[in-house]
């Protein structure tokens, strides 16, 4: 399973990078292979606001639709027009080109409750053996 150190993420499978109180987020490896060939996602406006474990949006794949949830509050910056396009990113390049959108912390504390790469991983495994 593939999840890059510098990440953080939470127990619903996402991913979240900060550079100075601006976060990228999007699903990881292990959700994107749950889902199968990802065909269409669904995009916050750019300006809308979330609470912590809100859902922001969804992945449409060939298998289901999955719900993406923002592990922490923010207001929408900006989103991957390109997924619009090419959905496909998310499965080819879930933490570089298939990011899904960038948001302005809330409450930046709010990270220390995510888990570190080798956390994230030890989580994924104990559940699949669940």
């Amino acid at each position: 399973m593939n999840a890059p150190d510098g990440l953080l993420y939470s127990k619903e499978h996402e991913w979240i990078l900060n550079k100075n109180d601006v976060a990228t987020l999007g699903i990881t490896d292990h959700a994107q292979k749950e889902l199968g060939d990802v065909v269409f996602v669904d995009l916050p406006e750019v300006g809308a606001t979330f609470d912590a474990n809100e859902a922001f949006g969804s992945v449409e794949s060939v298998k289901a639709v999955s719900e993406v949830y923002l592990p922490v509050s923010g207001e929408v910056v900006e989103t991957n027009e390109s997924l619009l396009d090419a959905p496909e990113k998310i499965n080819d390049s879930p933490y570089e080109e298939g990011w899904i959108i960038r948001i302005r912390l809330g409450d930046p504390s709010q990270l220390e409750a995510l888990m570190s790469s080798q956390e994230y991983s030890k989580y994924v495994e104990e559940e699949s053996q669940g």
